[in-house]
């Protein structure tokens, strides 16, 4: 499938196709890609040149409706204008100095992280698996400093089906077989339990604990959402035990879920937050562990840093991130499209697809393996001019940007109903 169809279009917009007799360009480049790169994804086949809202278009001119909108690091689409300014502005004045000095940006982003959070210490790096990393690093110290664990004893609980980034500690404790197999042997010191299990949770507790490290919806293993419940009684447990409670919300939260962190939904407020991808705007990566000053500030000089961690350009467009988040306006918006999302998918069950979980504008999509593989229901969504990510067999993920309109997304909607109902 090569997404150069020209109908069905949504209204007011075109999608030319490749004329008749010309190679599509994507072939040429999308060929080139794959024969100088390593073999570590399976793209589709699609090769994207130009994008706007939730909107992208390719090397031939063909538009595609963004439903992935980058794992969640476009939260707030393609080239938010705001977003780009504030880019282009830095850009011209300062982008790195690296952490050996501070630079005119660097606070500003801090403290307006630590009042969106209601934490008092920001500590920046690039990409979601290396705040994991950091995160994973200061519960232990933590531990040893605050807690008084042995030394090298430290342990921390981890969620089956989890993802939390692709390093060698972090595969270490998932039990994704295509995330693990082939690159032991992997750091002691993890514990995995039952995904929402609380009282699993709680058995594997030990004097060595230091933290449990969860995220509140599972994004990677197909949006898949905890009890209701759970994640008070992980916060009861945590507090009783003296145990940190990190929450990685790189894909749920900052307005994904209909609330800044999907935490919120339960109104629980864990120690430190694990933050990353939509942090960037969708222009450069920013990543963040935030939690208070008992915690964070177990760090002293010369044990943790990065180079490009909390640079000038990454803090600009960070703080206004930030700022546009602090308004609630996208958080309402994923919350009032979620419902129309919920409710179309919803109306797809037993038509296609066993089953949907929701929340916000945040979908895991259940196909019926007789219908086809999650690739190929992404393979014919492409070809209708949806792009959308499988995961896991037959479950597909979607996550328009929060900017998409009611309109673009209730007609990416009818393209999966035709994919997944022989429409």
């Amino acid at each position: 499938m090569t997404g150069t169809l020209t109908e069905p279009t949504t209204p007011g917009t075109t999608r030319p196709a490749a004329q008749d007799g010309d190679a599509p360009r994507s072939q040429a480049y999308f060929q080139q890609a794959q024969e100088r790169t390593a073999h570590n994804y399976h793209p589709l086949p699609v090769v994207v040149a130009h994008a706007e809202g939730a909107w992208m278009t390719d090397v031939d001119g063909n538009r595609f409706l963004d439903m992935l909108a980058g794992y969640s690091a476009l939260n707030f689409g393609h080239g938010h204008p705001d977003l780009v300014a504030v880019a282009h502005a830095q850009l011209d004045k300062l982008t790195l100095t690296s952490r050996a000095f501070v630079h005119d940006q660097f606070g500003a982003f801090c403290a307006a992280l630590g009042d969106l959070t209601g934490k008092e210490l920001v500590l920046p790096m690039n990409t979601g698996a290396e705040a994991v990393e950091t995160a994973i690093k200061v519960c232990r110290k933590w531990g040893y400093d605050i807690k008084g664990v042995a030394v090298d004893s430290a342990e921390i609980i981890v969620a089956g089906g989890n993802f939390h980034g692709r390093t060698t500690t972090i595969v270490g404790f998932s039990d994704d077989p295509d995330a693990r197999d082939g690159f032991g042997p992997f750091a002691p010191g993890f514990t995995q339990v039952p995904y929402g299990d609380a009282a699993a949770l709680e058995a594997a507790i030990t004097p060595n604990t230091v933290a449990v490290l969860l995220e509140p919806i599972q994004g990677e293993g197909g949006v898949v959402l905890p009890p209701t419940g759970y994640l008070r009684e992980v916060r009861e447990i945590t507090r009783r035990h003296n145990v940190l409670f990190a929450a990685d919300e790189i894909q749920s939260g900052l307005g994904r879920t209909g609330r800044t962190f999907a935490c919120d939904h339960e109104e629980v407020v864990p120690d430190l937050y694990v933050l990353g991808k939509a942090l960037g705007g969708g222009i450069v990566p920013v990543s963040a562990v935030v939690a208070d000053r008992d915690v964070l500030g177990v760090l002293h000089p010369g044990q943790h840093g990065s180079t490009f961690g909390g640079n000038a350009l990454a803090c600009a467009v960070a703080t206004k991130v930030v700022e546009m988040l602090a308004t609630g306006e996208y958080q309402e918006r994923s919350e009032k499209l979620g419902v129309l999302l919920r409710t179309r998918l919803e109306g797809l069950v037993g038509r296609g697809v066993l089953a949907v979980r929701t929340r916000g504008l945040w979908a895991g999509v259940d196909v019926d393996p007789a219908v086809g593989t999650g690739r190929a229901v992404c393979e014919a969504l492409m070809a209708r001019g949806v792009l959308a990510k499988d995961t896991h067999g037959s479950t597909i993920r979607l996550a328009p940007p929060l900017v998409v309109s009611e309109e673009d997304l209730a007609w990416g909607l009818d393209q999966l109903e035709a994919v997944v109902t022989g429409a």
